[in-house]
């Protein structure tokens, strides 16, 4: 398949399913370098999100002790 075919069998597929974003881009940290700023932000949010799963963690872990008391 040439170059100019796989792009639009790409954009075809695209346009049939309505993606307009990659999925994976927004579920996990990549490995590309992006600005400092970016990073920082991207820092800040995975900071937030281990803090509430360490919250919900420690509420599950209250639950829990309460009930097996």
């Amino acid at each position: 398949m040439s170059p100019n075919n796989e792009q639009a069998a790409i954009a075809d597929f695209i346009h049939a399913k309505g993606i307009t974003r990659c999925p994976t881009a927004c579920a996990a940290p990549t490995h590309a370098y992006g600005s400092a700023a970016d990073r920082q932000i991207l820092r800040q949010r995975a900071d937030r999100l281990e803090a509430l799963r360490e919250e919900k963690s420690r509420q599950a872990w209250a639950r829990a002790v309460r009930v097996a008391a």
